[in-house]
């Protein structure tokens, strides 16, 4: 078996590169060996930018034989191509949220996946943050008592006032659902298990969005995808769920609050690797906070703890499995939008063991 760290190259040196590269870069269990875009003079920058020793387009960074481990930042759309071209090179993959397009195209990265005998995960991994491990310890614990319900929600008026090049957040593979949904569907399905049915209702508010910000400030794009979710999940032999997802609203809101037979626990926003964790009881009349413990180093954790377990040969938590489940759902959502009726879920997954205590992104494990 290979030891030491693992060689790491980040393909898309788009907005989200540079929250990665600065923890990938920071942790001694993985070394960053190359930056790959489609515009070789961005990969080139981010990577002088990072320390990084090598750009420049997939092929090249594909061809390097350190590299074991492609993490794909690349938009949507690009998924999983990108994914499928690097299993074909022999490297394991880790992408950024959604996993693809489509269970079709999901299933297919599994099962190239599969036959190379190679692994793949995905974003996000802010369920192995310090907040939500908490929570999750917090109802192993029986705090709650056993699961009944959850009301889950993340509202605003959408990315277009900040980000410089929001159009692809309305087209498919975007909207409220796709990009703030794996967020809060992850989330839950490490606290619950997988989901066995959804039904749903769906609106768009506009056909048209103005971008807020940057050079094109001021320019129109369309609209393709429900700006607006409502969503009910069945968790088989445990909680339902009410969730809403929207890019129409003037209230911020940002939460998870899961009920138990014997009180109810206010999570943090599953889009943040922190707190505050809040309990319940019963018969109290306000909330406690929880301590919470565990890491709350930012995006990338997931590609670690796939580093690490790849020596080890052990399961890892932020798994290709979980991000396919997940795609299933928000797939089958939007869908139960469309026809107004009960989606059947057909694939599952293991809800992800808790991270062991200590266990601390910036120690070198692999010798």
């Amino acid at each position: 078996m290979t030891a030491g760290p693992v060689g790491v190259a980040l393909v898309g040196a788009g907005v989200i590169s540079g929250q990665y590269l600065r923890n990938l870069t920071s942790f001694p269990d993985v070394r960053v060996l190359a930056v790959a875009d489609l515009d070789a003079g961005r990969a080139a920058a981010v990577a002088r930018e990072h320390g990084v020793p090598v750009s420049g387009t997939l092929a090249d960074v594909l061809a390097l034989p350190e590299v074991e481990l492609v993490v794909n930042l690349t938009v949507p759309a690009a998924h999983a191509a990108v994914a499928l071209e690097s299993l074909r090179a022999g490297k394991h993959v880790y992408g950024e949220k959604p996993f693809a397009m489509n269970p079709a195209e999901g299933a297919a990265i599994l099962a190239e996946a599969a036959a190379r005998g190679l692994r793949t995960g995905g974003a996000p991994d802010t369920f192995l943050g310090a907040g939500l491990q908490s929570a999750l310890h917090a109802l192993r614990s029986g705090l709650i008592g056993e699961p009944v319900a959850v009301t889950a929600a993340t509202q605003s008026l959408g990315p277009e006032s900040w980000h410089p090049n929001p159009e692809f957040f309305y087209q498919p593979g975007g909207g409220p659902l796709f990009d703030l949904g794996p967020y809060y569907l992850t989330a839950l399905v490490s606290l619950l298990g997988p989901v066995a049915r959804v039904a749903a209702s769906t609106r768009r508010a506009r056909v048209e969005r103005v971008v807020g910000s940057g050079p094109k400030a001021g320019a129109t794009f369309p609209v393709d995808v429900p700006t607006h979710v409502n969503a009910l999940l069945d968790f088989p032999g445990t909680a339902t769920a009410a969730a809403t997802f929207s890019f129409d609203s003037p209230v911020n809101r940002r939460m998870i609050e899961i009920i138990g037979t014997e009180g109810a626990l206010s999570l943090p926003d599953p889009n943040t690797f922190e707190g505050p964790l809040l309990a319940r009881g019963a018969h109290d009349t306000d909330w406690r906070e929880l301590p919470v413990s565990g890491t709350t180093t930012s995006r990338g954790i997931g590609v670690l703890d796939l580093a690490r377990s790849l020596r080890a040969g052990t399961p890892h938590r932020a798994s290709g499995e979980l991000a396919y489940h997940v795609l299933d759902l928000m797939t089958a959502i939007a869908e139960a939008g469309e026809r107004g009726e009960f989606q059947a879920i057909t694939s599952t997954t293991t809800a992800p063991e808790p991270l062991p205590d200590g266990w601390d992104p910036h120690a070198a494990t692999l010798a």
